[in-house]
This record gives C-alpha cells, sequence and structure tokens, in this order.
C-alpha cells in the first residue's frame, strides 16, 4: 500500500450492465454483461453433467484432457465449505446456455489445484465465499488457464486467480467482494498474461480499504509481481477503489485501447514496477470519491487519473520497453490527470517500506542496502524504486467543467525524506531526483480547461507558464486551451 494514499471516440450508445447505466463507445469496448456468457458449441465427444450431477465426482472419474459439457441450469456443489472441482491437465468445462454453477454462499472456491492447460468457458459462476485475497477460479494459479466468456460475478473474494500464462477473455466480472482478477503466485513466477475484452465492473463490494485500512487490497484488478502482462480492449468502470492495481515489482506491461471510468479511485495505479506502456485508452471519470475526500479533509496531495508510484524505466530489466510511456490516450473529466510520485523514505530495508523484506528487482537482498553500503554507489542507486524515464506525450487532457481547487493537476513530486536515520535519502534528495534528474517529461499534449501543476513537493503548485518556463521546463509544444504548440515545419 502506498504511503502518500494513507496519510473523442466513436459514437456512444447507452448501455446497462447490471446495475450501471453507463455510457460506452460502442466500437471501443465490450459490453459483456449486458449480453451474459458467449455460446460455445457442444463437441461430440464431451462428457453431459445436468444440474443435480457431482462435477466434482465427474471430473476426478475420467482422464485428463476431458471435456466436459454442463447442461443448462443449475449446478451445485457437496454442502460443504471445502467441496470443489479439481480439474486435471488438459480439461475443458463449457456451459450450454443457462449453466450456472452456484456456490450458494457454502462453497469457498470453484476451480482448485494446480492442473496446467485448463480452459473454462459460457458458464455463469456466482455465490461463492472465497476469503481475503483468495479467488474463486483458479484458486491455486495454475499455468495457462484460459477463462474465456463467462459471467464471475456475486462471489466473495476475487472472482478469480491468475498464474502463467493465463488468458482471460471475454468475461464479464462483476460485483465481486474483493477484486476481479488476482494476479498472485505465491514464490511469484506470473508471466505473460492476457487481459482482453473484459468488463470489470462493480467490484469490492466489501469495501476492504474500509475494513482494513491502508491494506492496498482492493479495486478490479491487482497484480503482482507480474512479468509480461497485456491488458487491452477491456471496459473497467465502476469499480470501489482503483480500476487496475499493478503492486510490487511488476515489469512488461502494454495497456492500451481500454474504457476505464468511474472508478472511486485511481483508473491506473503502478506501483514500485517497472517497464509500461500506457497507449490508446480513455480515461473517464475516475478518481471523483477519492479526490473529493482528500479536499475535503484538506489533504493538498495530488489525486490522478494514473498513478505511478515509485514505478519507472529500468532498462537493465528486459521488457518491451525500457520506460514508462503514456501516450495517444484521453483523458475526460477525472479528478486529475497524472500523478508521479516517489516516497523518499520507501526503499529496500527501510522501516518504511509498506511492502515488507521486498527489494527492488535489481539488488539481491536486504541486507546489500544495509545501513553501511547504502550511501555508496551502487547500492544508493540501486536501493531505491525510481519514478524515472517516464515519458507523457500526445494525450488529450480535458479537466470537467467545474473543476477548482484541488482537481484538475499534474503533479510529479515526493516528500521531505526523514526515515530512518541512516537513511541517505533525508531532505530533498528524492524531490530533486523526481522533478529534475530522472527523466520525467511532459511533452506535445492537449489541455482543455482548468489545468495547474505540482513539482517537486506538495506545497509548490505552478500555473502553465511556471510549468513550462525554467527550471522545470515541462510540457514543451503542447496546447492549453488552443495556445501555444510548436511552430508547423
Amino acid at each position: 500500500m502506498n504511503w502518500a494514499r494513507t496519510t473523442a471516440f466513436a459514437l456512444s450508445v447507452v448501455l446497462t450492465a447490471g446495475s450501471f447505466p453507463a455510457v460506452a463507445a460502442a466500437t471501443e469496448v465490450p459490453a459483456v454483461c449486458a449480453s451474459g456468457p458467449a455460446s460455445f458449441p457442444k463437441p461430440e465427444s464431451a462428457v453431459v453433467v445436468e444440474p443435480g450431477v457431482s462435477l466434482s465426482a465427474k471430473t476426478s472419474e475420467h482422464p485428463p484432457g476431458t471435456t466436459f459439457w454442463l447442461g443448462g441450469g443449475r449446478h451445485t456443489l457437496a454442502d460443504d465449505p471445502y467441496s470443489q472441482v479439481i480439474p486435471k491437465d488438459g480439461n475443458v468445462y463449457l456451459g450450454a446456455p443457462g449453466a450456472v454453477l452456484d456456490g450458494r454462499g457454502i462453497n469457498r472456491t470453484a476451480f482448485t489445484q494446480h492442473a496446467k492447460d485448463v480452459v473454462i468457458r459460457g458458464l455463469t459462476i456466482r455465490g461463492f465465499a472465497a476469503p481475503q485475497d483468495q479467488g474463486v477460479v483458479n484458486h491455486d494459479s495454475g499455468e495457462h488457464w484460459v477463462i474465456e466468456g463467462n459471467v464471475i460475478e456475486d462471489n466473495r473474494g476475487a472472482a478469480m486467480m491468475a498464474g502463467p500464462r493465463q488468458e482471460v477473455l471475454g468475461n464479464c466480472l462483476r460485483n465481486n467482494g474483493q477484486y476481479a482478477i488476482n494476479a498472485y503466485r505465491a514464490g511469484g513466477g506470473i508471466t505473460g498474461l492476457v487481459v482482453e475484452g473484459n468488463e470489470i465492473a462493480g467490484n469490492n463490494t466489501d469495501d476492504w480499504e474500509k475494513k482494513s485500512p491502508g491494506c492496498g487490497c482492493s479495486g478490479g484488478a491487482k497484480f503482482w509481481a507480474v512479468d509480461g502482462a497485456d491488458i487491452r480492449g477491456n471496459w473497467v468502470h465502476h469499480n470501489h477503489g482503483v480500476g487496475l492495481w499493478a503492486d510490487t515489482n511488476n515489469n512488461d506491461f502494454i495497456v492500451e485501447d481500454n474504457l476505464i471510468e468511474d472508478n472511486d479511485a485511481e483508473g491506473l495505479f503502478y506501483e514500485i514496477s517497472y517497464n509500461l506502456i500506457i497507449r490508446s485508452n480513455v480515461f473517464r471519470r475516475n478518481a471523483l470519491k477519492l479526490g473529493r475526500d482528500f479536499a475535503a479533509r484538506g489533504n493538498n496531495f495530488p489525486i490522478g487519473a494514473v498513478y505511478l508510484s515509485e514505478s519507472g524505466g529500468e532498462p537493465r530489466i528486459w521488457a518491451r520497453t525500457d520506460m514508462i510511456e503514456i501516450a495517444e490516450n484521453e483523458f475526460v473529466d477525472n479528478w486529475g490527470g497524472l500523478t508521479l510520485w516517489e516516497n523518499a523514505d520507501r526503499f529496500c530495508n527501510s522501516p518504511s517500506n509498506t511492502s515488507t523484506g521486498t527489494c527492488t528487482r535489481v539488488v539481491a537482498s536486504p541486507s546489500d542496502c544495509a545501513p553501511e553500503s547504502i550511501a555508496v554507489s551502487p547500492a544508493y542507486d540501486d536501493c531505491r524504486w525510481k519514478t524515472q524515464r517516464v515519458n507523457v506525450h500526445d494525450n488529450v487532457f480535458r479537466s470537467a467543467p467545474d473543476c477548482t481547487g484541488f482537481c484538475g493537476r499534474m503533479a510529479v513530486l515526493s516528500n521531505y525524506g526523514t526515515y530512518p536515520s541512516w537513511s541517505p535519502y533525508r531532505g530533498n534528495v528524492v524531490s530533486e531526483a523526481v522533478t529534475f534528474a530522472q527523466d520525467n517529461e511532459w511533452f506535445s499534449n492537449t489541455y482543455v480547461g482548468h489545468w495547474s501543476f505540482v513539482a517537486h513537493d506538495a506545497s509548490r503548485s505552478l500555473d502553465v507558464a511556471a510549468w513550462q518556463a525554467a527550471p522545470y521546463g515541462q510540457d514543451p509544444c503542447s496546447t492549453f486551451d488552443g495556445a501555444g504548440g510548436c511552430p508547423a515545419r
């Protein structure tokens, strides 16, 4: 959990997704929840499982690679919290029209254990009671599960966990107690994750940040130590918290062609992670609740639609980019724009590091960041997660018409380092670095409406002229309400 947080597209049509009347660009995002589970053909070789027949027993009786066809109607498991379906390698589970697997608030999980290459398609999966941080589908983060065309809704915990090479395609993932997706595997090792064409809506119904303040355990989707993820073409909306949250040593993410709107907190939060491309997305009306809550308390921390916290480009870690590039997106009526933040007191081996026991990906162990070594190179540089090498260009930023005060802000900043006493990052060391020395650049953007800028620390507020002038020199060739830009060549 982050320290600072705790102290136009095509013609649109109106769609109804569950309880959310929403506006979605018709050609850009999938209204999966409005249409229900996808239809898939029944293979001739499939084992038919009708309601009332034990899917767990049928799975146990048949060999790996069996395809099961769940007939229309309500399927249930035994009256035992730990009753579950344990797939074998290569098993396929297909739902006939109207097939529902219902946990009835009794069963904790639906599909579990460590089989590979499992496929789950065309089902409605609801009513399971997974505990905190656990998932209903792929509970144990098995490898290369394909979860496609399902409606997974109204469960406790997460709708699903994610494992290596998992494909999450065209699902409705809504109204789950904690997350739609919890991409976590003990020991790490999640690579090649694909999340495409899903509707991720209304999750965190149990309001985990209120239950456990500062837990960092809520939102639409959460990613932990994932190395390689393509998140494209999703509609992420009305989640009670962050829309998409990558937390702790993630790397090599591409987030593109998504509509991310109406989430209570940031649309995208990328925390102590590396190497990211954010392009061709629409961010709309995000963080209005969070921003207003901060403003009502007089907290001047800049809340944005996108929040980069101790995250940046790192050429030493292989990825499809060695930067964070934020380009060709449209930001409309969000509380704020982008916040680039670096906590001066958060680094490997610091007592202030809320990711306890975690080090940067360029340090072998906390012992490399001991008081006697951290003040000199290479530990001085390598023990910090740095907000660095961020390029923000060719985006459109439109503030809300009634935006005044703490809304409508861009920011690149840190806090005054104070702790621990042996930290070499005390004082303004990190504020100076993140603002002036770590290649964080805005240029060639379009601004419409009220915008102001925060640089160096939360108390330093700038107007457009100061933001563009020395020593900041940001947003060359950008336009502000049609003024500015660079001469045509």
